[in-house]
Parts: structure tokens; sequence; C-alpha cells
């Protein structure tokens, strides 16, 4: 596969909103012994990506930097100590654009071998890029922090969301009664999906609901759309339950101290950002189970061209999408 020396990306030379993409031209990434250069096929925006381009989430960049973080592509050049890979097999990544990597909206990346995973055969790269982030959070999620059981009860909040939807999935996989609060336009989604019940969060006796379906207590809540309502909800669980926050970096949420320890209750917090490269790649046997048995799957809500960085980041903080956007070369 004949490699250019130059490629065209989207990238920062300071962080802000949207306006702040350049799409132009920069020189194909070198690469180092460890690393594999991957040619973009698809991609997708997310709220991380956002809170790194404005500055809002500190982490090293390297200017002009490629936003992105997810990538699924196809290798086109090995490393000199790269083994595990060919030129031409599919493959992806979902930590890109964090800690001092470049992101993913260039026509190449280099990427550290242990960050990048076999694309089963059968999936579409556009079918991946939409559950990737979701699916890693998910995973750290429920079996990291929580370490679901199967039989145990795990209620999810905003189960139609990108993380959500991935949980909830994830969550019936692993033998779990999953639980989902949503929309009530979502609750078929959901349920179709792997949620046992569905409850439409804007119910003025959503705990009450929450309650009839789990008269014994709930043993993980996950709160994805960040409003991590402590005192409303660890009521709810049964003793030993686990709380696993992702969401709301700006949230300074009131910490029921009584009722968590007198219930031996515990809070997990975590961002998939900080993951590490073992933590991620265990992920990746799950996630690619999932994907190649047809039990993973997200919503795809509107897709860009790569040149169209601006324009896809710009719909994604508008709120207006519903479900992930998706970029294409």
């Amino acid at each position: 596969m004949r490699v250019p020396t130059t490629m065209r990306a989207a990238y920062l030379r300071a962080t802000g909103g949207p306006d702040v993409i350049e799409v132009g031209s920069l020189p194909v990434p070198p690469l180092g012994p460890a690393d594999v250069l991957v040619r973009f096929a698809a991609s997708e925006v997310n709220h991380v990506d956002a809170f790194v381009r404005s500055g809002a989430y500190p982490t090293p960049l390297p200017l002009p930097f490629v936003i992105g973080r997810d990538l699924v592509g196809v290798v086109a050049g090995r490393g000199a100590g790269v083994r595990r890979f060919e030129i031409g097999d599919r493959v992806w990544c979902n930590s890109l654009g964090h800690g001092g990597r470049q992101g993913s909206f260039a026509e190449y990346s280099a990427v550290d071998v242990d960050r990048l995973y076999p694309l089963p055969d059968g999936v579409d790269p556009v079918d991946a890029a939409a559950v990737l982030h979701g699916a890693g959070t998910a995973w750290l999620g429920l079996v990291r922090e929580a370490r679901v059981r199967p039989g145990e009860i795990v209620l999810i909040g905003g189960g139609a969301g990108a993380v959500g939807g991935a949980a909830l999935q994830l969550g019936a996989a692993m033998g779990a009664r999953v639980l989902a609060t949503c929309s009530a336009r979502d609750a078929a989604w959901c349920r179709n999906h792997g949620a046992d019940v569905v409850i439409d969060y804007r119910a003025d006796d959503l705990a009450e609901r929450v309650r009839r379906a789990a008269p014994n207590g709930i043993d993980v809540w996950w709160d994805t759309s960040g409003h991590n309502d402590l005192a409303g909800w660890v009521t709810l669980l049964r003793q030993g339950g686990r709380v696993v926050m992702s969401a709301g970096l700006g949230a300074t949420a009131a910490l029921p101290v009584g009722a968590l320890y007198t219930n031996d209750a515990s809070v997990r917090g975590f961002v998939i950002s900080n993951a590490s490269a073992g933590d991620l790649a265990d992920a990746a046997v799950t996630i690619n189970h999932l994907l190649s048995t047809g039990r993973l799957a997200g919503r795809i809500g509107a897709m860009f061209q790569l040149g169209q960085a601006a324009q896809a980041r710009a719909a994604m903080e508008s709120g207006e999408v519903r479900g992930r956007i998706v970029v294409l070369p």
C-alpha cells in the first residue's frame, strides 16, 4: 500500500469552540517501532473530545493537534517492532486524542499497537464507529468498576444514549437484569436491546416505579446523563450496592454519607481517558465478541465527511441530533 507524505486532517492550533477546528494538509505521522499506521475509514464525535478541544479537560496537546477519539480503518504500515497486524487488516482503536496522542480525524493515524484491535469480519466500519467509545466506557463501568455478576439488577439512567445504550446491552449479555430510564420515544429501542424494564425518566413517581420493579433494591445504579442525584437514588440500593459515575464534568452532587456507609454501598467514578492499555484491550475482547454476534448496536443520527469536522462537532454540541454522529473520509 503506497502511503503519501502528506494527508488531509482536522486539527487545532489553539483550544476553543468548534470554530477553532481547521481542515488542511499535515505530514503523515512517522512511525515508532511499536506503532501501526492506519488509514482512516470511519470515526465519530463525542463529548470527551469536545472537552479536550475546549480546554475544559486538560491534557497534553501537541500542536497542531488532530482531533477525534475513535478510529476504524485499515493497516497501511507497521513499525519495525510490530508483528501482530498485516498490511490491509481492518482494525479499530478507541483511545486516541488524549495524553499526548494525536487524534483520529486524519487520513492516516499512528497508533500504538497495544491500543489497536482487529475489526471482526462482517462488521461494517460505520456501525463499529458508532459504538466503540460507548462500549469501552460501558465495559469499564460494569466490569472493572461495578463488577456486575449474573442475576444482579442494574439500573441504567439514560439508557438510550451512547454509553447508556451500550451499558444496557453489555449488562444483558453479562446475565444481569437491566432496568433503564429514558424518554418515552426511546422506550422501544431500549427494550429491543436488552432492558427488562423501561421507565420514563420524566415520571413523577420515578423512584416508586423502580421500587416496584426491584422491590429488594438494585445492585448497581449508573446515571449516564450526568445528573448524579445521589441523595435521591442511594436509598434504592440493596446492601453492597454500587454507584457508577462517568458523567457530569461540572456536577457538585451532595454525598449522602449516612445512607452509603450504613448500607455497605460504594461510589466509583472514572473516565475512559484514564484507562490503561491493558484495560482497553480486555474491553476490546468483549466488544469484538458482541459486535461479531450482533449483540452490540448503536444509533446513527447523522453522518459528515472529514472536511466537515467543525460542522459535525457543532451538530453534536447543539444537542439537536439524536444518535451518534459518524465521520467518514
